[in-house]
C-alpha cells in the first residue's frame, strides 16, 4: 500500500470550517480523507476518530448501523473542543463493499446477523485494513491520540503503527428498533466495548 497526499481544501459544515486532506492509495485506487479543525501540537493528545465509509449511514440516514450518528457525533465534539481529525477511510461495509453490503442486508432481512451475513457471502466478519493511517496522521502531524471509538481494533491499529491512544472516548448514539441486533452483535461478537446504559435512544417510531 502506498499513500500519497494530494491537496487540501476548506470544509465548511454544520458544526465548523473543518480542513479536508484528499489521499490515494496509489496501489488500488482508493482514495481517503483526512478532516481536521485547529492546530495540533505534535507532543499533546488529539481528540480523533477512524471512520469507515458508510454510504448508507452516512449519506442516506440509514437507521440499520449506528455509522451516521457517530460520524455527526464525533465532528459536532471536535468542533466543540475547538481541535480534531476524523480519517475517513473508504472501507464500505467492514471493507466487503457497498453491492456486497446491499447482499448482506438482504441475508439480514431473512434473519442472519451482520456477521452471519458476510460469512454467508465468503467473506470475513472484519475485511477493514489500517495500513493507510500513518502516513495519513504523519501528514495532519499526529502522534499521540484521544481515540473515540468502541472498536478495540482501532485502538490496536493505532498502536501497531507508533500512535499512543492516550484515552479512548466512548462513542456510543444511535441506537434505535431497526439497529438494536446490530449493535449487539457489534458487542457479543466483534467485541466491540460498548454499555447500554451509554446509548443514546433516538425516537424512530415515525409517530
Amino acid at each position: 500500500m502506498s499513500i500519497k497526499y494530494i491537496a487540501t481544501s476548506k470544509l465548511p459544515t454544520p458544526w465548523g470550517v473543518f480542513e479536508m486532506h484528499g489521499f490515494e492509495d496509489t496501489t488500488s485506487g482508493k482514495e481517503h480523507v483526512a478532516l481536521t479543525l485547529g492546530q495540533f501540537d505534535s507532543q499533546q493528545a488529539v481528540l480523533g476518530r477512524i471512520h469507515s465509509e458508510c454510504l448508507t449511514g452516512d449519506a442516506l440516514f440509514s437507521l440499520r448501523c449506528d455509522c451516521g450518528f457517530q460520524l455527526q457525533t464525533a465532528m459536532q465534539t471536535i468542533a466543540e473542543e475547538g481541535q480534531g481529525f476524523i480519517l475517513y477511510l473508504r472501507q464500505e461495509g467492514r471493507g466487503i463493499g457497498l453491492l456486497n453490503k446491499i447482499r448482506a442486508y438482504q441475508l439480514q432481512d431473512g434473519g442472519a446477523n451482520t456477521v452471519e451475513a458476510n460469512e454467508m457471502l465468503g467473506f470475513e466478519a472484519d475485511m477493514r485494513k489500517y495500513d493507510m493511517i500513518l502516513p495519513m496522521l504523519n501528514k495532519i502531524g499526529v502522534e499521540h491520540v484521544r481515540l473515540m471509538t468502541n472498536n478495540p481494533r482501532k485502538v490496536a491499529a493505532m498502536q501497531n503503527v507508533g500512535i499512543e491512544v492516550v484515552e479512548r472516548v466512548p462513542l456510543q448514539v444511535g441506537k434505535n428498533r431497526y439497529n438494536e441486533q446490530y449493535l449487539k452483535t457489534k458487542s457479543t461478537q466483534l467485541g466491540h466495548m460498548m454499555s447500554e446504559v451509554h446509548f443514546t435512544d433516538e425516537n424512530t417510531s415515525g409517530e
